[in-house]
């Protein structure tokens, strides 16, 4: 697997992913940088203190809570109040330190701010390195919807670093889990959905190969399909139920991560997968190796709960869910439907 994987627009490089082993490996990429501004969350403050003292071009950064709640325009103009007022012109970079709520949070403030400038990422959570990190979505919720306003625009690079997660919690570790088998279930090259498995549950191995392998399997989705215009869609496995999920969360006040919800989601699309006869026994499948892992299987949610969220989500298009389904392992394809059609079938 190659320390360095590029994401292309319109066959022109546009952004980078790169793997290192230490925080301090990033000095070099930032070293022609003469405005940095660092946002980071304040749960990582041990990272941003590293990355500062090894960054020369450092101006000025921001702490920012990056919960859910927190994930707001009201932080996002924070961060572009915190930019004016230290000066920063056109020509600096926003440096994201965090999880995917900061490195969307950041990147959105940085797309904004003086009508645009640079970010780049250093993703501290394990969702982050595999998914949320890489191929340019920025956004925030609004109104209790998830990722309702924001734009696609591409970091100039993405520094997966494996000293990161040392201090990730195991529930924050599972989150990312979830995201990573997505990945391989989308595209199993070389077996890495089981042995991403085995990972997972714990054998104690590295998993630095395996986390540049799903970032390359993004990073070759996004350059295909940059603006989710077709292909990136089966990105979106087991999202649409997520995303429902979290919404109903969110207004009963109950903890569920994304990574949490993307798991349960990934089981009601392998349901709906195999009530309409497009894969054989795949829900068993993934419940047995989601649960060997420590994922959650059943959304705590009736899916009559979950239909109204579903028909406002963001990728409904004249009635109709692009539903991504599994038909096996390694391969997805989209189904067009309507939420009362999907509830239909997965009743049965």
């Amino acid at each position: 697997m190659p320390k360095e994987i590029v994401i292309t627009v319109d066959g022109k490089a546009a952004g980078r992913v790169v793997g290192g082993g230490r925080i301090d490996g990033i000095a070099p990429l930032l070293a022609a940088e003469q405005e940095v501004y660092v946002v980071y969350d304040e749960n990582v403050t041990w990272v941003a203190e590293k990355v500062i003292e090894s960054v020369p071009g450092v101006k000025g950064s921001i702490a920012i809570e990056a919960t859910e709640e927190e994930k707001s325009m009201e932080t996002v103009l924070l961060i572009t109040r915190s930019l004016l007022e230290s000066g920063a012109s056109r020509k600096a970079l926003v440096l994201a330190i965090g999880g995917g709520i900061t490195t969307d949070l950041a990147g959105f403030a940085a797309s904004i701010y003086k009508r645009g400038i640079r970010y780049a990422n250093v993703p501290t959570t394990l969702l982050a390195q595999v998914d949320a990190a890489i191929g340019g979505k920025t956004g925030v919720n609004f109104d209790a919807y998830k990722n309702m306003l924001g734009v696609i625009v591409q970091p100039v690079f993405t520094y997966v670093c494996a000293e990161v997660l040392r201090t990730l919690p195991r529930r924050d570790f599972l989150s990312g889990a979830a995201e990573m088998l997505k990945t391989f279930i989308i595209e199993n090259e070389d077996d890495h959905y089981e042995k991403a498995v085995k990972w997972l549950s714990a054998d104690g191995a590295d998993g630095q190969e395996l986390i540049l392998a799903a970032a390359a399997v993004k990073a070759g989705v996004v350059s295909r399909d940059p603006f989710e215009a077709g292909e990136r869609r089966k990105l979106n496995l087991g999202h649409t139920f997520a995303h429902a999920i979290e919404h109903e969360a969110r207004l009963r006040e109950e903890d569920i991560t994304h990574g949490e919800a993307v798991a349960m989601g990934m089981i009601l699309a392998a349901r709906l997968s195999d009530r309409l006869g497009v894969s054989a026994g795949l829900e068993a499948r993934l419940a047995a190796d989601f649960s060997a892992v420590g994922l959650p299987t059943q959304s705590p949610y009736p899916l009559e709960i979950l239909a109204d969220a579903m028909d406002k989500d963001k990728k409904a298009e004249d009635g109709l869910v692009h539903f991504i389904l599994p038909a096996r392992i390694g391969s997805v394809l989209q189904r067009d439907l309507t939420v009362a059609e999907a509830l239909k079938a997965l009743t049965i």
